[in-house]
């Protein structure tokens, strides 16, 4: 039996049928990884690389909402704690035969992973200096939150060097910062061709967040789609597009 360092919740998604625990105090996951989840287009026997999995949630929902097709999650985490979790929680949903975790650094991705070994790669990365703004509470959170262990230009690294040619790489990452994912991503011959930015509610001006899709060599090319709205109005509950990704 595990033993983990604080208490956990037992948090579920589609309606109970994938189960999620996570520390109470520490890491826990945001809308962020469940849109990015979503924003993959996967396809049948594909090899998905989860960079920085946390408590592994991403490769859980990938795994649930593509079972039957061949698809082979691996989540890389670099906090042992995060990692354990994450493995237990692979092990609560019975999903052994499509999901693994190792327990790694991504700066040292060639120790982990063949190059270009993955099909896709996905990542919530860490997106806040750390100097910038106040630290998450707790080492745990913050390490998750703020470039504390790798930096993003790391990161892209370690989704270039493990990506196929021709083969994609998914980004959920502050608005605010796009232009310098879409820098990162074009230095490293990931060319973005989605891009989808997400907004809080209808009739605010600025978007929170966006997802980009990159592909290895690809053209030059990008889509913008359409916006995507979190929340109905200010304080107020989930849009049916935003309930649709967790039932």
């Amino acid at each position: 039996m595990t033993v983990y360092c604080s208490p956990l919740t037992n948090d579920t998604l589609f309606d109970g049928r994938l189960v999620c625990r996570q520390y109470r105090l520490g890491y826990r996951f945001s809308v962020d990884a469940v849109l990015a989840a979503h924003f993959c287009r996967v396809q049948d026997g594909d090899h998905i690389l989860d960079l920085g999995c946390g408590c592994g949630v991403i490769g859980l929902i990938l795994a649930y909402r593509h079972q039957g097709r061949g698809v082979q999650v691996a989540g890389l985490e670099f906090q042992p704690d995060l990692a354990m979790l994450s493995h237990d929680n692979v092990l609560a949903n019975n999903m052994e035969s499509s999901v693994s975790i190792i327990e790694g650094d991504l700066r040292r991705i060639e120790q982990f992973v063949a190059p270009e070994s993955m099909d896709m790669v996905v990542c919530n990365p860490p997106y806040r200096k750390p100097g910038a703004g106040r630290l998450s509470p707790g080492n745990q959170r913050a390490r998750a939150r703020h470039e504390v262990d790798s930096c993003l230009e790391e990161v892209v690294d370690a989704a270039a060097f493990a990506v196929r040619n021709r083969g994609r790489v998914v980004f959920v990452y502050p608005a605010d910062r796009s232009v310098f994912l879409l820098h990162c991503l074009k230095l490293r011959n990931l060319e973005p061709k989605r891009i989808q930015p997400v907004y809080s509610y209808p009739g605010i001006d600025e978007a929170c967040l966006v997802l980009v899709e990159a592909v290895k060599n690809g053209g030059e090319e990008a889509r913008i789609t359409a916006p995507f709205y979190i929340y109905t109005e200010k304080n107020g509950p989930y849009t049916d597009q935003m309930k649709e990704l967790y039932t």
